[in-house]
């Protein structure tokens, strides 16, 4: 009987011709989207040490982007909701790919490869609902999309596989929104909600918030070795709330939501840019450029403390802590509670840094 990952192994056999891999541009350990200083905008791989190894033109500002596990190619998702999706060859600058999502369907900014990058699985909402979906597009074929899946809620934005690869874990914001301007339609109503799907598209389990927090929308995630997950939220109600911005959640249990001291709560504005597990995985951090701040928090929930620095919003695991971006250029380690730049490049760097 042919399994999936048989066939999915025959297509990339039989369909895939010869790529280079990523040592052909200096071996990146990050994709980060920017805007460059006269306007334009570009995809950049970046080193451990922060330095550029190499960069590629963008037709308009990138979110996150999707890079593959073997070849030197990337997807650039634009922001959202977004109608393109570029694949990239990261070696040679070259497009490879436009993908565009089918009728009363946007890219929400952002994706990730399954099956040893066999497929590309994008985060998308209904044009007419918000109604949240999951399109899946064979790599082999020439990223020729195969199908669709609900994610399980409204507005879904970021979304992650578990690290044993069967199970995909999506961040469900619960914003219904006006397609042509983003206009915010649902908040007196909004649920968001985290969802665990199988690869079929069965719902295994669906998480969500107390009804007081209903207007925390969950956004972006970050996954744990071990498959525990931190997603971070941002506030949709009353302006003078401070709401917890990060929730740790492990399946079959109940969520954790994290909480700072309440002045450091209230700096962060209501705004989680994104999230991650330090290199040790035994703490967690989101950012708000809003709030020019990091919190970083125990893998419990603890608070252990605060980072300031101005427009501070990508955020990666890095060797002995974070790599962390700001829209000034800067890029900086994050150990402990001390930043150290590593460097700054001549463009606003935007608000995620993927890790390869």
């Amino acid at each position: 009987m042919t399994t999936r990952r048989g066939f999915l192994a025959s297509l990339l056999a039989a369909g895939t011709a010869p790529r280079l891999g990523w040592a052909a541009v200096g071996r990146p350990s990050y994709l980060a989207a920017a805007r460059e200083r006269d306007g334009s905008f570009a995809l950049y791989g970046l080193n451990d040490g922060g330095a550029a190894t190499f960069r590629v033109p963008l037709p308009a500002r990138g979110h996150a982007g999707a890079g593959h596990p073997t070849r030197a190619e990337a997807v650039a998702f634009a922001r959202r909701p977004g109608t393109f999706a570029l694949v990239l060859d990261c070696a040679t600058g070259a497009v490879r790919h436009r993908l565009t999502p089918p009728r009363n369907r946007q890219f929400n900014g952002h994706g990730a490869f399954a099956d040893d990058g066999a497929v590309l699985l994008t985060s998308e909402q209904r044009s007419d609902t918000s109604d949240g979906v999951i399109g899946l597009w064979d790599v082999a074929a020439g990223y020729v999309r195969i199908g669709e899946m609900p994610s399980g809620g409204v507005g879904p934005h970021d979304m992650r596989l578990l690290p044993e690869g069967e199970t995909l874990v999506v961040a469900n914001g619960g914003i219904a929104t006006d397609p042509s301007d983003r206009t915010k339609l649902n908040v007196p109503t909004m649920r968001p909600n985290l969802t665990y799907l199988n690869r079929g598209g069965a719902i295994l389990e669906r998480v969500a918030l107390a009804p007081d927090l209903s207007r925390n929308s969950i956004r972006h995630l970050a996954i744990r070795k071990d498959g525990l997950v931190g997603f971070a939220m941002q506030w949709e109600g009353e302006s003078d709330a401070a709401a917890p911005l990060l929730g740790l959640h492990r399946q079959g249990g109940a969520p954790v939501l994290a909480e700072a001291p309440l002045s450091h709560e209230i700096a962060m504005q209501g705004y989680a840019g994104s999230v991650a597990f330090d290199g040790s995985g035994a703490e967690i951090a989101i950012s708000s450029p809003r709030g020019g701040r990091v919190h970083r928090f125990s893998a419990e929930g603890a608070f252990l403390g605060a980072v300031s620095r101005s427009d501070v919003c990508g955020l990666a695991t890095r060797n002995g802590g974070y790599l962390a971006s700001d829209g000034l250029g800067g890029l900086l380690s994050i150990a402990g509670a001390e930043p150290h730049l590593l460097g700054r490049h001549d463009c606003a760097w935007d608000n995620h840094i993927v890790t390869l």
